[in-house]
């Protein structure tokens, strides 16, 4: 298991910027993806971004240019920074991790962390 450990949330006002973190209990080097979630009251869960175990990085239309995600795997996180925050950007964020790879091939992780809420209001 990953044991992803979200933090870095908040309350901000509209144009604000935080970072949030993911750490992991474990190595995330051989981790295919890890990847940021988040879910609005009321609304499915959606993708924010994602990175992969090569350092290429993915975004939703919706965070395009206001946001970046990074890994550091000596620390074993990664890192989603977000700036000019909207209202619409509220909702509790969730890193999620596929699957590390193996000699076999990539073994299913399927890890969720507990969340951590971002609240932009003014």
């Amino acid at each position: 298991q990953a044991q992803l450990v979200e933090s870095g949330g908040g309350l901000v006002q509209p144009g604000g910027s935080l970072r949030l973190s993911c750490a992991a209990y474990r190595s995330i080097s051989s981790i295919n993806a890890i990847a940021w979630y988040r879910q609005a009251p009321g609304k499915q869960r959606e993708l924010v971004a994602r990175i992969t175990y090569e350092d290429i990085a993915s975004y939703a239309d919706s965070v395009k240019g206001r946001s970046t995600i990074s890994r550091n795997n000596a620390e074993k996180t990664v890192y989603l920074q977000m700036n000019s925050l909207k209202p619409e950007d509220t909702g509790v964020y969730y890193c999620y991790a596929d699957c590390v790879w193996v000699i076999e091939g990539c073994n299913p992780l399927d890890a969720w962390g507990q969340g951590t809420q971002v609240t932009v209001s003014s």
